[in-house]
């Protein structure tokens, strides 16, 4: 009959009588601690990502890399001269960072997917490559979320790095780029070949100003981008019989 049964059996029987005869009350339980705690699931708390510092001016080298440096490609991709930058790169197994425009990204999806399968890092920089510092801050959000939501679909994931077009910085853009989970990545070293200014002199500008940490600018689209690909062909070679390790950029707390 169950407990509630149990209990009015002792009733009936009044005292000195003995209970009909039945199953006996069992004691109350006492509820577990188990179904007391909250479903966490299992394994180990998931780690919180850190969140991305807002910083006043952009990096502007790479520290504690030993013989390392960085190589930059800016406003691409473009179909005639980034798979030609990514077929040097390629043949020297070097990795580098192309900060891409979104509006050349979403034409060019699938240089974005090679760059993705080959290593290379893509960053963001902006939609339509407008001057920052002459656009409010729900203009500027959006040349950065469009063009991460492409870099996103197309490179597989959004990217963690952010240049500023003609490298005008403000404290809008390292907010927003801070919100967007990204890093300012400026550079050291400059070769002008939007100038276009000759190969031989793009070569010098680059292995004149080599040292650890450095970060060069070139180009992969914009223009006639023929004389970035010819000096890259140059000058890649000699920068690795000097010991210099060209790779791309990691993150680091301020």
């Amino acid at each position: 009959r169950g407990v509630l049964g149990a209990h009015r059996s002792r009733r009936e029987a009044g005292p000195g009588r003995r209970p009909a005869a039945g199953p006996q009350a069992r004691p109350a339980l006492k509820p577990s601690a188990y179904r007391l705690r909250p479903l966490t699931g299992y394994g180990p708390p998931r780690a919180v990502p850190p969140r991305t510092p807002v910083r006043r001016e952009p990096l502007l080298r790479m520290s504690g890399r030993g013989r390392a440096m960085l190589l930059t490609f800016d406003d691409g991709p473009d179909p005639r001269y980034t798979p030609l930058i990514l077929d040097t790169l390629r043949a020297y197994d070097v990795r580098a960072t192309f900060f891409v425009c979104g509006e050349m990204a979403a034409d060019n999806e699938d240089l974005l997917a090679r760059m993705a399968d080959e290593g290379h890092v893509v960053g963001n920089h902006t939609w339509s490559h407008p001057l920052l510092t002459k656009l409010g801050g729900g203009r500027i959000r959006q040349e950065m979320e469009r063009t991460s939501d492409v870099v996103e679909k197309a490179y597989g994931e959004r990217p963690a790095w952010f240049r500023a077009p003609y490298g005008a910085w403000n404290r809008t853009a390292f907010r927003l780029g801070a919100e967007l989970g990204m890093e300012p990545l400026a550079w050291t070293v400059d070769t002008l070949d939007w100038t276009t200014p000759g190969a031989r002199s793009i070569v010098r500008r680059v292995e004149g100003g080599a040292a650890p940490g450095v970060v060069v600018l070139s180009h992969d689209a914009g223009g006639d981008r023929s004389q970035s690909v010819r000096a890259l062909r140059a000058y890649l070679p000699r920068l690795l019989d000097s010991g210099y390790v060209l790779t791309v950029p990691e993150r680091r707390r301020l």
